[in-house]
């Protein structure tokens, strides 16, 4: 057994509760598993790079360290860090408006963005707010998804089509200025990009063993290469991404002043958020495919300890990657090691593979990430949301096109405000019943039909919800309702299991209402009362102000004391026999409507 010292400092070495049982079966695993995703991170990086506005060569970097670190310091066997679609599309959402993406200054902006990313993920781990991504919904996320799509599409176009325009700015933006240019379309450059996506589609659909990025970008490459050899480049005018660095990662370092903190501050708490929502969410994904349970707070510490690592090996904001994450388990991966491996692999493979990239056009690379980008686009579940929800709805609408036509960190931020009004809207109106017993029913259990008579002198009432600050006013104007339309009801008896919460708000609002029955000589009661409701109202003051002999555990002991305090002469008059404590008379219904 761990003692409190060993458990309270466990976050620092997780990694001993695997490691430990690595045995020659599981190594191997690992690192079949760790080559397979080396290889499939190569063209996804560059790619994610691209859409980032960085060097090809930091797409690389961010799958390196940050990969292992994550690895050592998470939760997750299978979860594997890097570099991400969405991460990409909100950084150069918000640092091209800063910087010229690629330069020096970008450059110095991204590592320090991704620097205070991974303090406040690790501050959030250690805080134990690892229930807080559940405040993103999936609609927020489905919706923010598919504006990044149509983005990332946008952003491509220069590259795709080989024209001069500016790039930056919103979805509109980006659009017009393309009309502007849509004259100056290179032909060559076209070709190269639309059979760069038609392979990358034929490759997907047909052969899916075969890794269709790395696929789409060799058979780009060639066409490329072959139109240059033909025509010259002179005449085709077909851009490369040009080589890349074939050292290892450089040693960097964040700008940490204030002007830049304050700058940079949103963004990294809109990326925080969206970062630990993916990689939280691949996890759990994974984790229940597996078997296995991952610890959210665990994964937060993780994903810290790797953007700020990161940020001192030129590495920017890298998160969990559904893709590797994916490929990783598929491909056997048994514990961590797979992705420690994968990015160690990564480290070597990179000075080999970097010259050829001079050879590499960014036609294709533009050609593959409008494949990437439909692939984003889940058509299934947002038709899902779209039948089944008008509230998810709304969120997912407001989220997308708040992408689009906003800066898109604000996109997450304006769908999970709109997610939390509408749960307020919804907790804020609890659902209200009026019941009576039924002769009909066996035991004369309550029932909410309309032509069930009702007591003259006793309204039954269920709440459904909380009774917080967000809801009395509902309640109270539910209570004002029945005493103007049913004055001569001066008894409330209302069944409390389902109530979940009462604050001291809504504690007053029964004290209150309590008080007016009693002035009117009538009396406001509490049945099947729970146990932690009860100690609420307590510490409310609802249980003195009622009186304790008022409140009921069991619905027939609750009619047999209340009918004691009913009028009987209004008894004596009454056609109906609505409870059995009523006395012999004969038993009537009345009439259907």
């Amino acid at each position: 057994m761990q003692s409190p010292i060993s458990q309270r400092w466990s976050w620092l070495i997780p990694f001993m509760s695997w490691l430990p049982g690595v045995g020659r079966t599981e190594i191997k695993a690992d690192a079949l598993a760790a080559i397979i995703g080396a290889l499939v991170v190569l063209p996804q990086a560059v790619a994610f790079a691209t859409i980032a506005g960085m060097p090809p060569e930091y797409g690389l970097y961010a799958g390196m360290v940050p990969a292992i670190i994550a690895a050592l310091f998470g939760s997750s066997r299978h979860l594997v860090s890097g570099p991400t679609t969405a991460a990409s599309v909100v950084l150069f959402s918000a640092l091209s408006v800063m910087a010229l993406p690629g330069s020096p200054d970008y450059v110095t902006l991204a590592l320090t963005l991704t620097f205070m990313v991974g303090l406040m993920e690790l501050a959030l781990g250690l805080a134990r707010m690892g229930t807080l991504v559940n405040f993103i919904s999936h609609s927020v996320v489905v919706g923010f998804t598919a504006g990044a799509a149509l983005l990332i599409a946008a952003k491509q176009l220069k590259h795709f089509f080989g024209i001069e325009m500016d790039s930056g700015g919103h979805l509109h933006d980006i659009l017009i200025q393309f009309g502007h240019h849509v004259l100056e379309i290179n032909p060559a450059t076209t070709l190269v990009a639309v059979s760069t996506l038609l392979i990358g589609i034929a490759f997907k659909r047909w052969l899916p063993k075969i890794p269709y990025m790395i696929a789409a970008m060799l058979g780009g490459s060639l066409i490329a290469v072959g139109l240059d050899a033909w025509l010259g480049n002179e005449v085709t005018g077909i851009a490369t991404v040009g080589a890349l660095p074939a050292g290892f990662p450089p040693l960097s370092a964040p700008d940490l002043t204030f002007d830049h903190i304050k700058e940079l501050a949103p963004t990294a708490l809109a990326v925080t958020l969206f970062a630990l929502t993916e990689a939280v969410s691949i996890g759990r994904s994974l984790a229940a495919r597996g078997g296995y349970r991952i610890d959210g707070n665990q994964e937060f510490i993780g994903q810290g300890l790797s953007n700020i690592a990161g940020s001192f090996f030129s590495a920017y904001v890298a998160t969990g990657s559904f893709n590797r994450s994916g490929v990783n388990y598929a491909a056997g991966a048994r514990t961590p090691l797979a992705a420690i491996f994968a990015g160690v692999l990564l480290i070597g493979i990179v000075p080999v593979v970097a010259p050829y990239a001079s050879y590499l056009p960014t036609a294709a690379m533009a050609g593959l990430l409008f494949l990437v980008a439909w692939g984003l686009v889940d058509f299934k579940e947002i038709g899902h949301i779209l039948k089944a929800s008008k509230r998810e709805t709304s969120v997912l609408a407001v989220t997308f096109f708040s992408a689009l036509f906003l800066e898109l960190e604000f996109a997450i931020f304006a769908g999970v405000l709109l997610s939390l009004v509408l749960y307020l809207d919804r907790t804020s109106k609890p659902r209200i019943v009026n019941l009576a017993p039924d002769p009909r029913l066996p035991n004369r259990a309550f029932s909410c039909e309309p032509d069930v008579a009702q007591c003259p002198q006793l309204h039954i009432m269920r709440i459904d919800g909380s009774l917080f600050f967000g809801s009395v006013a509902h309640v109270e104007s539910a209570f004002d309702r029945l005493r103007a339309t049913h004055p001569e009801q001066k008894h409330l008896a209302i069944l409390a299991d389902g109530i979940n919460f009462v604050d001291l708000q809504g504690g007053e609002t029964l004290v209150r209402e309590a008080k007016r029955r009693q002035d009117d000589g009538g009396g406001l009661y509490l049945i099947n009362v729970k146990t932690g409701l009860w100690e609420a109202l307590e510490r409310c003051g609802c249980i003195d102000a009622t009186g304790g002999r008022n409140v009921f555990q069991a619905k027939n002991a609750a009619i047999r004391a209340i009918y004691q305090k009913l009028d009987k002469s209004i008894c004596a008059e009454c056609p109906w026999r609505i409870f059995t404590e009523c006395g012999a008379g004969q038993r009537k219904l009345p009439a259907s409507p």
